[in-house]
C-alpha cells in the first residue's frame, strides 16, 4: 500500500514527533532526579526505580506491539499510545510520593513502548520499499535530537520552574499528536492473523520483571537476600520455560531459529552485557555532578551535551571504520575503550578543571556511539525478510531491558559502596561514585569477550536500525 506524496510526508512527521516525545522523556528525567528526590522526601541515590519502571515497561510491551497494531489497526493503537503517554505524564506531575511516581512512569512507559514500533510498522506498509531507508533515516533524527536536548532542558526546567514541568510539557505536544493521528495515520491492519502467544508473552514478561525487581530490590525496594534470591530463581525459571514453550509452539513470539544465526546471537548477548554497563551512564553522571560535585541542575544538563554531540559526530566515521577493520576487531577494541572511558570517571574530583571533565565526556560519547552502531548492525545484518521484523523487535526489547537492568545494577553497586564508604560527607559519597564507575566500566570491559566470538570476515555494513531508546 502506498500513500500519495503529501500524506506520506505528514506521516513521516507524525512518527518522528512521536519518536521525539519518547526519546526526550527517556533522557530529560536524569538531571531532575535530585530535585525530585528532595521534593518527595527521598534520597537522590534511591531514585533509580523511576528510570527502571519506564524502561522495563517498554521492554515488556515491545514484543506485543506488532500484534496489537495488526489486530486493532495502526491508527487506533498509535492514538491510544499517545493518550497513555500523556496520561502517564500528567500522573507523574501529580505524584506526591515515590510509589505514585513509579506507577505513573509505568503508565507512561506503556504509551512510549508503542510509539516507535507502531509508527515504524505504518511506514513499512505505507512507504514504497525503495524509499523506506530514507524514511527511517528521517524518523531516526529525533532519536539523536531527543538525548541532545533532554538533559539540558530537564536541568533548565528544574532550575527555573519545577520538576513537574518535565512531564507537563508532553501534554500540548501529545494533544496535537492525537489530532494529527486521527487525520494522518492510516488505519492499517493484517487480516488472517495468527493467535497471539499469550502464554509465551506472560512467561517472558514475568521473567524480565522478576529479574529486574530482584536487582532493583538490593538498593531500592529494601528486599532482603532471601527475597532477592527467590525473585531471581523465578525470573530465570520463567525465561527458561518460555524457550521450552517456544520450541513447541507453531507461532511463538520469537522463533528459536533466530538464534541459529551466529551474528544475531552474539550481537544480542553483546548488546545485553555491554549496555548493562554503559546504559547506566545517563543516570550516574548527572547524579555525580549534582550530588558530589555541587553542580546546579542546568549546569549538569549542559555537561551532558558533549556526550550527545560527540555521538552524533562519530556516526559518519562508523561505517568506514567497520569496513576497514571488520566487526570483530572494532567491537573488541571499542568495547574495551568504552569500559576504560567509564572507569576513568572513577578518577573525577571537584578540584579537576572542567575542561578535563568535558574531554572525558567527549571520549565516552564518541566510543559509545560507535559501539551502538556496530552492535546494532552486526545483530541485524544477516537476517532475511522473514526474520528481520522479529529480530528487530527482539533487539529493541533487549536494548530497553539492558537499560533497565543497567540502572538497577549500578544503583545496587552504588548502594553497596555507600554502605562501605558511608554517605555522611560529600567526600564519602564521591568515593562511592568513583568505585561504582570503576566497577561498571569493568562489567562493560568483560563484554568484549562476547564479541571476540564474531567471525573475523564480518565486514559488510547495513544501515543501522533506529533504537527505541533513542541512544545511538
Amino acid at each position: 500500500m502506498a500513500t500519495s506524496e503529501s500524506p506520506r510526508k505528514s506521516l513521516l512527521w507524525l512518527v518522528a514527533v512521536g519518536f521525539f516525545m519518547q526519546t526526550l522523556d527517556a533522557t530529560i528525567i536524569n538531571t531532575a532526579l535530585p530535585a525530585m528526590a528532595a521534593s518527595l522526601g527521598e534520597s537522590p541515590l534511591r531514585m533509580q526505580s523511576v528510570v527502571v519502571a519506564y524502561a522495563l515497561t517498554m521492554a515488556m510491551l515491545i514484543p506485543a506491539s506488532g500484534w496489537l497494531a495488526d489486530r486493532f489497526g495502526t491508527r487506533r493503537v498509535f492514538f491510544c499510545a499517545i493518550i497513555l503517554f500523556v496520561a502517564g505524564s500528567v500522573l507523574c506531575a501529580m505524584s506526591r510520593d515515590i510509589r505514585q511516581l513509579v506507577a505513573a512512569r509505568v503508565v507512561q512507559g506503556l504509551g512510549g513502548a508503542l510509539l516507535l514500533p507502531v509508527g515504524r510498522l505504518a511506514l513499512l506498509r505505507s512507504v514504497p520499499r525503495a524509499e523506506f531507508l530514507a524514511a527511517m533515516s528521517f524518523v531516526a533524527i529525533p532519536g539523536l535530537v531527543g538525548p541532545l536536548l533532554g538533559p539540558t532542558l530537564g536541568g533548565w526546567l528544574v532550575q527555573y520552574a519545577s520538576w513537574h514541568w518535565i512531564f507537563l510539557i508532553n501534554v500540548p505536544v501529545g494533544l496535537v499528536g492525537c489530532f494529527a493521528t486521527l487525520r494522518i495515520m492510516p488505519d492499517l491492519r493484517l487480516t488472517g492473523q495468527h493467535r497471539f502467544d499469550g502464554v509465551g508473552y506472560a512467561l517472558l514478561a514475568f521473567g524480565m520483571v522478576a529479574i529486574s525487581l530482584a536487582i532493583d530490590g538490593v538498593s531500592g525496594l529494601g528486599l532482603r537476600q532471601a527475597g532477592v534470591l527467590v525473585l531471581l530463581v523465578f525470573g530465570f525459571a520463567s525465561i527458561t520455560a518460555y524457550w521450552l514453550h517456544a520450541v513447541r509452539r507453531p507461532y511463538p513470539l520469537f522463533e528459536p531459529a533466530l538464534f541459529g544465526i551466529p551474528t544475531l546471537s552474539i550481537g544480542l548477548l553483546g548488546n545485553l552485557f555491554c549496555r548493562l554497563g554503559s546504559g547506566c551512564m545517563p543516570f550516574l553522571v548527572p547524579l555525580l555532578l549534582q550530588v558530589s560535585m555541587g553542580y546546579s541542575p542546568l549546569h549538569a544538563g549542559l555537561m551532558m551535551l558533549p556526550i550527545a554531540l560527540a555521538g552524533m559526530s562519530m556516526k559518519r566515521f562508523a561505517t568506514p571504520l567497520i569496513k576497514r577493520n571488520g566487526y570483530r576487531r572494532v567491537l573488541v577494541v571499542n568495547t574495551s575503550l568504552v569500559g576504560l572511558s567509564m572507569a576513568s570517571f572513577g578518577l573525577a574530583t571537584p578540584e579537576q578543571p572542567i575542561t578535563l571533565h568535558i574531554v572525558q565526556l567527549v571520549i565516552f560519547g564518541a566510543v559509545n556511539s560507535l559501539q551502538f552502531t556496530a552492535m546494532n548492525t552486526i545483530t541485524l545484518k544477516d537476517l532475511d525478510g522473514s526474520m528481520a521484523s522479529a529480530g528487530n523487535s527482539l533487539l529493541s526489547m533487549v536494548q530497553m531491558l539492558a537499560m533497565s537492568l543497567g540502572v538497577a545494577v549500578a544503583s545496587a553497586v552504588l548502594a553497596g559502596y555507600t554502605g562501605i564508604f558511608g554517605n555522611a560527607t560529600p567526600l564519602a559519597t564521591l568515593h562511592a561514585f568513583e568505585a561504582t564507575f570503576a566497577s561498571m566500566g569493568l562489567i562493560t570491559l568483560a563484554s568484549a569477550l562476547i564479541f571476540w566470538n564474531l567471525p573475523p570476515e564480518a565486514r559488510a555494513v547495513q544501515p543501522a536500525q533506529p533504537e527505541v531508546s533513542g541512544q545511538g
